[in-house]
């Protein structure tokens, strides 16, 4: 899959982080494992203009941890803004993120739904969402609406 994430890839590991078949790897394991990969931007890999960047923005609820820090060069990183990473790839090339950060993005997500209680939202009460979704135009234009998506995951923040 040359490092590459899709859909599917992120739906499992979402519903499986949910149901408790797998567990949030300890940080320093996440970070050895990061440490392996080039320093170059996870977005669109260029090496040039690097900058320390927030998986979560602060203004949506992203702490400074190492935990939501990822390289990015200052084209991609003014570019996303503040939009979540799966609506702004997903605007572009949502399967191009690769696992390792895809994995890192869904656990401080989990963590922000465990902590604001919106884990367990399904398809029976996916208007819960709706109401507060930053993301509309994303699933307007992926014709999504009132569906169970990743830009569900991070609509809320």
């Amino acid at each position: 899959m040359n490092g590459k994430v899709n859909y599917k890839f992120v739906s499992d590991r979402f519903k499986a982080l949910c149901g408790n078949k797998i567990t949030i790897s300890g940080t320093i394991r996440e970070w050895q494992k990061e440490q392996e990969l080039p320093k170059e931007c996870v977005f669109c890999y260029t090496t040039e203009n690097l900058q320390m960047d927030h998986l979560i923005p602060r203004n949506r609820g992203g702490n400074d941890s190492a935990d939501n820090m990822v390289w990015s060069c200052q084209k991609c990183n003014s570019s996303r803004g503040d939009k979540g990473v799966f609506v702004w790839l997903g605007l572009k090339e949502k399967d191009n993120l690769h696992r390792l950060v895809a994995g890192k993005y869904l656990k401080r997500l989990f963590d922000l739904h465990t902590e604001k209680e919106t884990m367990f939202i399904s398809k029976d009460n996916i208007e819960t969402l709706c109401k507060e979704c930053k993301n509309k135009p994303a699933c307007i234009e992926w014709d999504k609406v009132k569906e169970l998506t990743c830009f569900c995951l991070e609509s809320i923040f």
